[in-house]
């Protein structure tokens, strides 16, 4: 996947959470709705069917989220490598390591999901190691994965000095 993919990838995302954070709608019958919805993990790893599953469940754990919510997303192919020679992994791990080391402001939430759990709890693994101690203060991290995986990214993300928010993909 190119880096224009990606980056078109994070900014639909982004956008989308912004078009639904609509000041018209009344915010009461709005979170209902959100909270009224089960929500059921994709069963095949089909990027069609988990983006606007993600997006969902990033809805549902907005609260304390003040600024802005920063999505990232792995294919389950995400270390296949394209004509530039890296993979969506290795572009996905550049990006958060490097916004990790700049620190991320209070009231932001990272949200990280992917059809394959274990990797993307390898990425933030990855990208959290170097974090310094108030890298995420007052802000939060979302990961939504398999519960075998939670425990070792709970631990970064701690560490890190951000709020972790686990939900499990099912």
């Amino acid at each position: 996947m190119s880096r224009h993919l990606i980056a078109l990838l994070s900014i639909s995302l982004t956008l989308g959470l912004v078009a639904c954070q609509s000041p018209e709608e009344p915010e009461s019958g709005k979170k209902a709705a959100v909270a009224a919805a089960p929500l059921t993990a994709p069963a095949s790893a089909d990027d069609k069917l988990w983006k606007p599953y993600l997006q969902s469940v990033i809805q549902q754990n907005m609260a304390g989220v003040t600024d802005r919510v920063y999505p990232y997303y792995l294919p389950a192919d995400s270390k296949k490598i394209d004509a530039d020679g890296r993979s969506a992994y290795d572009r996905q791990s550049e990006n958060v390591t490097s916004v990790i080391s700049r620190t991320v402001l209070p009231g932001n939430m990272l949200a990280f999901g992917s059809p394959d759990s274990a990797k993307m709890g390898d990425l933030i693994l990855s990208a959290f190691s170097g974090a310094k101690p108030d890298a995420l203060k007052g802000s939060q991290v979302l990961f939504i994965g398999k519960p075998e995986d939670s425990d070792r990214v709970k631990a970064v993300v701690e560490a890190a000095g951000g709020k972790y928010i686990f939900v499990e993909a099912k």
